[in-house]
């Protein structure tokens, strides 16, 4: 996004030093036939025009010698600055930075109507795995990556909305919808940059869950005190992923495998009771049949003072403001959301 706003500001820049240019001349055209040639104003305007426009038109009165070295001269001048603009015009559209504009253009109309999405703050590998993860459950989200080549890749090519955008700039996280945003994952490689996106994106939007990655462990405490709801540390979770799979090949297999594969896979996903407007609360689990309609099994509760009921008991009470953990096809999962609804 900065690429794009740097390109269509030079441009913008060179397009007005050629109109001012412009006018310089048509100015000092203008006073040099009145000073030398002691024109009128109209008359000395009218032979500055068609002097530097070149269209032929004889001149108001002969020229006297004076006359013919400044027109001579007035006329290489404005050569050279009509030649001037129509390069800088014409680089614009040829070098393809007219189209870029455009496409950066459309896509911040995209973004300025997204609201409940997310922003992932840098496309490194963990970056990727968010982002890929997030496309499996059709969820909206926004990419900002400071590296233009693979800010142009992640758009061409991965088909994801993505600014070129510095993440620890304040305004480019504006520009990326945080102010409407759900969520917002930070995964930079450097601890004090995800602190410093993590403090700026708290201060905008208090309600945003923030997810972090750290690499270092003295890190998490200073994220999680910055307003990091969830600090990961990818090369902890992978080794200690490593140790499980020889410990519990099969059970990791089990995990791994219910999880956001795809719509022909087993998931487990969050269903906040609180959202599905059909639902009024005060429900015994047993009772909630639209659950068994649909396949699915509640593994998980959780209460809305936080404690988290593993497999709970069918004559349990939910309410409304509990969230519910259920495995089931992806399919069966949409269709309840929507049915309920």
């Amino acid at each position: 996004m900065n690429n794009s706003k740097n390109h269509l500001s030079l441009f913008s820049s060179r397009i007005l030093i050629a109109v001012l240019a412009i006018i310089s001349l048509i100015t000092g055209g203008t006073i040099g036939f009145v000073v030398i040639e002691n024109y009128g104003w109209l008359d000395a305007f009218f032979m500055t025009i068609i002097t530097m426009s070149t269209v032929g038109y004889e001149e108001v009165k002969p020229l006297g010698p004076e006359g013919k070295i400044f027109t001579s001269i007035l006329i290489i001048f404005s050569f050279s600055t009509f030649a001037y603009a129509i390069s800088v015009i014409t680089t614009y559209f040829v070098t393809g930075q007219f189209k870029n504009s455009l496409a950066q253009r459309r896509m911040m109309n995209t973004v300025n109507n997204l609201e409940g999405h997310t922003i992932i703050c840098g496309y490194g590998r963990v970056g990727k795995m968010a982002a890929r993860k997030l496309g499996g459950y059709k969820r909206d989200f926004v990419v900002l990556e400071i590296d233009s080549e693979k800010s142009e890749y992640i758009t061409r090519t991965e088909n994801h909305i993505c600014l070129h955008s510095d993440a620890t700039k304040e305004q480019n996280l504006l520009e990326a919808g945080i102010l409407k945003a759900n969520s917002l994952i930070t995964t930079l490689p450097h601890d004090a940059d995800n602190l410093y996106v993590v403090l700026t994106a708290r201060e905008l939007n208090k309600s945003l869950t923030i997810i972090t990655r750290a690499s270092e462990k003295e890190s998490i405490k200073k994220l999680k005190i910055a307003g990091a709801d969830n600090v990961i540390m990818p090369d902890g979770v992978g080794g200690a992923h490593m140790a499980s799979l020889v410990v519990n090949p099969d059970i990791m297999e089990f995990i791994d495998h219910v999880s956001i594969q795809g719509a022909a896979d087993v998931n487990l996903e969050e269903v906040i009771l609180d959202e599905l407007t059909g639902f009024t609360g005060d429900l015994c689990l047993s009772d909630f049949r639209e659950l068994d309609k649909h396949n699915l099994n509640v593994i998980g509760l959780k209460k809305e003072r936080g404690e988290i009921l593993v497999n709970p008991r069918k004559e349990i009470i939910i309410e409304k403001s509990d969230k519910l953990f259920v495995l089931g096809l992806p399919k069966d999962i949409s269709t309840f959301r929507t049915e309920f609804n």
